[in-house]
């Protein structure tokens, strides 16, 4: 992966506008002390290099009732032949059981998942880590039983459970 080279006007738009994506040509314009049309081209040229992958709306789990938050490792069968072996439970948890490994196979599943809202390949003894969102321990119990528990190529999981929210950002140390 290559780096993308920055300048100290490229860290400062970045800077602003992980604060709030929302803010006019205009307004980060005038924070770095730019013009629009330099500041939108700067913006521009982060855009398609892919330094900004996207804009988003950043939402409250607790005020859309998702208020329990899991962090579980999951660690999988380390044979191409688990999934085989568990054929028909593949076949309707809609992964291909033969055709391809354990690993791709659970990251496919992983995808359709609209709890785990990200998923981790790890180093050490765990193979993944998941964030999960749920409404409740009801909700993480049909979760894991009826879908996580059920993939083919699951070995093992730990969970645990967060308490409370100490830090939570998305916006990246600008060194």
């Amino acid at each position: 992966m290559t780096k993308i080279a920055l300048d100290k006007t490229d860290r400062k738009i970045l800077a602003i506008l992980q604060g709030d994506g929302r803010l006019s040509n205009q307004d980060v314009a005038e924070q770095v002390s730019l013009s629009p049309s330099p500041c939108l081209r700067r913006i521009k040229r982060l855009e398609e290099e892919g330094v900004i992958r996207q804009y988003v709306a950043l939402l409250d789990p607790d005020k859309i009732g998702l208020g329990l938050l899991a962090y579980v490792n999951v660690r999988l069968e380390k044979h191409s032949d688990a999934a085989a072996a568990n054929h028909s439970t593949a076949r309707a948890l809609g992964v291909n059981p033969g055709g391809t490994s354990p690993r791709a196979d659970f990251a496919v599943a992983v995808e359709q998942w609209p709890e785990v809202v990200a998923c981790y390949a790890m180093t050490g003894e765990m193979d993944y880590l998941l964030r999960v969102h749920v409404e409740d321990m009801d909700h993480f119990s049909r979760f894991m039983m009826a879908t996580l528990l059920r993939h083919p190529a699951v070995l093992d999981v730990k969970s645990s459970f967060a308490l409370q929210r100490i830090k939570d950002t998305t916006a990246l140390p600008l060194v």
